[in-house]
């Protein structure tokens, strides 16, 4: 194995590609953690950040596909950055016309001799050629459906077997190309600071392109431009947030004054929806696991203005050593999970996940139920919320939890402002990546019945 030169090609937005790539592969890192930090250790101009952007994640989309097509070209063992830097370079050469072939070879070669020597680099320049001279073959060449649909959408075969089981195979397809879609940008208006026409004229007169969403109230979509960097932003008086993870508090329904707790609330996206829904009167009691993550949900609630969130760290499993029963009107769980209904955002997510991770998420996810059914107040709603598609961590969770306690019942999610936006009727919910390009999200509301 050829050690590799680590020193950064300053400037060179495929050589910081590379490096993300690298350190999502050896470290398990999240790409979305990585793009900012590499963009300053590179030192890349404004007008290449957006490539990097595409490179990183489009390469990790389609890792498996890619492989698909490199196999045919290569002969014996390849070290891992090289073997990243192929795919780096072939996802360009398959996905990307506007950049020409030539350029990509170069580019390649030249990351080569500084990352290696002058063997890999010919090594490179040979594979890369062939496939430009041969093209890649077809993923209609293999006969097994699920196999074509893993390879063709980059998704590992198990994942693709459970979801046909799960949801049939048009669903399946479905989802699976989606996920290899950039994701949308959406917003969610602050309405005790400001109307959405309001934030929408401002955003507009700043050179923002934004539209109102047809399914949350709140919500509304950039087409062009971050909205992070306007003064509506800056100001609270606008958030970012998936749509579908608007969904749950929605579903929760919590009114003025009422006492609200957020079992799994970093970095408080929905703790501070649930004080904007409240109008800021009451209290919203947020906790997270982790102490770093506390100072995210301090943050979002100052700059929206909010007053009625009392934050802290701590395992939600044990609030009942904290709250005496019976405490809260409403309870939020956003239960840790697979997330693999976030696909889109953290692609490397379908190549490290395992299906004993489902397994042992649902037992934890079993126990933070538990806890709420104890906290919860005769006649209070618990909504429990997921941004996966995996009927363990969903439906099979609910199931048994409802058996566990047959004093909890299940209420219509649709009710109220989204009995007419949605454009799925289910209850529970369970939001797929496709429905209305948001994040694949499951939610079920469940009321805890008076005198059982």
């Amino acid at each position: 194995m050829t050690r590799m030169k680590k020193k950064p090609w300053n400037g060179n937005v495929r050589d910081a590609a590379l490096s993300i790539l690298l350190e999502i592969n050896e470290n398990q890192a999240y790409s979305n953690l990585l793009l900012n930090r590499t963009i300053q250790k590179y030192g890349l101009p404004a007008n290449d950040r957006g490539l990097l952007t595409e490179l990183t994640y489009g390469t990790l989309q389609h890792r498996l596909t890619l492989d698909y097509y490199l196999e045919p070209f290569v002969r014996g063992k390849l070290d891992p950055w090289v073997r990243e830097l192929l795919r780096l370079s072939l996802y360009q050469i398959v996905y990307l016309s506007k950049i020409p072939s030539h350029a990509v070879v170069h580019e390649a070669v030249e990351i080569a001799k500084r990352r290696g020597h002058s063997g890999i680099a010919s090594t490179v320049n040979g594979i890369l050629r062939s496939v430009l001279r041969q093209g890649v073959r077809s993923v209609n060449e293999i006969i097994d459906d699920a196999e074509r649909i893993s390879i063709e959408t980059s998704h590992p075969k198990w994942l693709i077997d459970r979801w046909i089981k799960q949801y049939g195979m048009e669903e399946t397809i479905q989802m699976a190309h989606e996920n290899n879609n950039p994701p949308r940008m959406t917003a969610r208006v602050n309405r005790l600071k400001a109307t959405v026409d309001d934030v929408i004229e401002e955003l507009t007169a700043e050179g923002f392109t934004v539209h109102k969403s047809e399914v949350v109230p709140e919500c509304i979509q950039s087409t062009a431009g971050n909205v992070v960097n306007s003064e509506a932003f800056r100001q609270g008086r606008l958030t970012i947030q998936d749509e579908s993870s608007m969904l749950p508090v929605i579903a929760l329904n919590a009114k003025p004054g009422m006492n609200v707790l957020d079992m799994c609330a970093a970095p408080g996206g929905k703790t501070t929806f649930i004080a904007e829904r409240m109008g800021d009167e009451g209290e919203i009691h947020a906790h997270d696991l982790h102490d770093h993550k506390i100072s995210l949900i301090k943050d979002n609630a100052e700059r929206l203005g909010l007053q009625s969130i009392i934050v802290k760290s701590g395992d939600s499993r044990k609030l009942d050593e904290l709250y005496p029963p019976n405490s809260f009107d409403r309870i939020l769980l956003d239960a840790p999970c697979s997330g693999l209904g976030v696909i889109r955002r953290k692609p490397e997510i379908k190549y490290t996940k395992t299906e004993q991770d489902l397994k042992n998420l649902s037992s934890i996810q079993l126990e933070l139920l538990d806890t709420a059914y104890r906290l919860i107040k005769n006649d209070g709603i618990i909504v429990y919320s997921t941004c996966t598609i995996e009927y363990a961590e969903n439906e099979g969770v609910l199931k048994t939890f409802i058996e566990k306690h047959p004093d909890m019942e299940l209420l219509p999610v649709e009710e109220g402002d989204l009995k007419d936006q949605l454009p799925i009727k289910a209850n529970p919910l369970q939001i797929m990546p496709h429905h209305f390009g948001s994040d694949g999200f499951f939610i079920a509301a469940l009321r805890k019945k008076k005198g059982i």
